[in-house]
């Protein structure tokens, strides 16, 4: 029974540890890369808006994602999602709709212009 006990709390000690470390791992990624500050606030509220509720995201601000990359998208989307105020989204939905809105605008932003 003992052992029982140990091992509920090394897994739990685990889980725990793991949550942390991703946590840890996403603020350095953000910090390292200087990602807080590579967008403006009206294209970061409208990305989260397409992200995290329903919502387009403006030619002008997927320019913006595509300069802010991929990394700094991803780490940012992620920490969001550890945060308690979004604990009853679905994970795999949004990230599902970080990597939809990614690939829209780096498409839109990789495709030719229409000849005038």
């Amino acid at each position: 029974m003992a052992s029982l006990n140990v091992s509920s709390v090394l897994v739990v000690l685990f889980l725990t540890c793991g949550a942390v470390m991703a946590t840890k791992e996403n603020d350095q990624i953000i910090k390292e890369n200087n990602c807080e500050s590579k967008m403006g606030l009206p294209c970061v509220l409208e990305a989260f808006t397409s992200i995290f509720n329903t919502g387009t995201i403006s030619n002008k601000c997927c320019g913006e994602v595509v300069v802010f990359g991929k990394v700094c998208h991803s780490a940012l989307v992620k920490r969001t999602l550890e945060n308690t105020l979004f604990k009853d989204l679905n994970p795999a939905k949004i990230i599902a709709k970080s990597i939809q809105t990614w690939n829209n605008c780096l498409a839109l932003i990789d495709s030719p212009s229409p000849s005038t």
